[in-house]
């Protein structure tokens, strides 16, 4: 039995109730884990022990550092052990932390988040491609949001291609602005979620931040912007072009999307697929590629990708 004692309030943060961090560590390292006031107890498989010991220790420098912990670390700990990148995972979170208004702190859930904050941090043009759920959108709205608050950049322009899926625009009620709102939903959700609505509101209204699809970036030169295309999946090689070439100085391009969900005619060549394969090598440009292990919803999630994966013609 392993018996270590921490300070009361991180064990309570870190392990939450009965039914997360504690059987969470015990379902994956076979072993069992019990905590009361400040002391950690800690039984079964010898090396599952050890590797419980370590994550718990690593985590306790994250806290002292002032960086409130939750069971969802303990997840993200052992997975960055799996991969081998655990041997300094405060330092992994400092690096990667992303820090936007009112102390709202971002943190990677995996190996590929941090490679991909970290990417997002090094170069003007990157592509996050892989499946939903793995955080490719809300990771490059907050490193906007932050490099907007740092006065890196002096706007935020959120673009996605409207299109149909399965659904037509010509029935949906209103102008054009109206039909394609529901398109660019998920970019307001995520800004509304990093900032208060209050805040993103008055900033839309002086232009400082800009959600549109990618029809109205035609003609235009983005200078001093962080700009995001979503769903890029669903452009077309023209569309694709003509948005890589809008980048102005001073500004980011992050473009994110899944290939296997293209809901463009199949006579046309999705423009992300087209992209990632004749601009890889370019110096400036990154491609970072999540799978369904980097999928951070429910863990049903993975298993639902999975599935479709398996199930899909070769």
């Amino acid at each position: 039995m392993l018996e270590s004692r921490y300070p009361g309030e991180f064990l309570a943060q870190l392990f939450g109730g009965r039914d997360d961090g504690c059987s969470f560590l015990e379902k994956e390292l076979k072993i069992t884990v019990s905590f009361r006031e400040d002391l950690l107890l800690v039984e079964g498989d010898e090396g599952g022990a050890e590797v419980c010991r370590k994550l718990v220790g690593e985590l306790l420098s994250l806290y002292e550092s002032g960086v409130k912990v939750s069971p969802d670390d303990l997840r993200t700990a052992l997975l960055l052990h799996r991969e081998g990148a655990a041997e300094d995972f405060a330092a992994f979170y400092r690096d990667s932390k992303i820090q936007c208004y009112h102390n709202r702190s971002v943190f990677p859930k995996g190996l590929n988040q941090g490679r991909y904050i970290a990417a997002m941090k090094r170069s003007d043009c990157i592509f996050g491609i892989g499946p939903a759920g793995t955080g490719k959108t809300y990771l490059a709205v907050a490193m906007a949001v932050w490099a907007l608050k740092e006065k890196r950049v002096k706007r935020i322009i959120l673009t996605r291609p409207a299109v149909e899926a399965g659904e037509k625009l010509g029935f949906l009620p209103g102008d054009l602005a109206e039909k394609v709102n529901p398109y660019l939903r998920p970019l307001y959700d995520s800004l509304f979620d990093l900032m208060d609505v209050e805040k993103v509101n008055k900033l839309m209204e002086a232009d400082v931040i800009e959600v549109a699809p990618i029809a109205f970036m035609r003609g235009r030169t983005l200078n001093d912007s962080f700009i995001i295309l979503d769903e890029a999946q669903n452009t077309t090689r023209e569309q694709m072009k003509m948005f890589l070439t809008r980048l102005g100085f001073n500004s980011k391009a992050v473009i994110t999307g899944d290939v296997t969900q293209i809901d463009i005619d199949p006579s046309r060549k999705s423009g992300l697929i087209d992209a990632s394969e004749i601009l890889r090598g370019i110096n400036g440009l990154s491609f970072i590629f999540f799978s369904e292990k980097d999928v951070v919803r429910h863990p049903l999630v993975q298993k639902i990708i999975r599935a479709y994966e398996s199930s899909s013609p070769k």
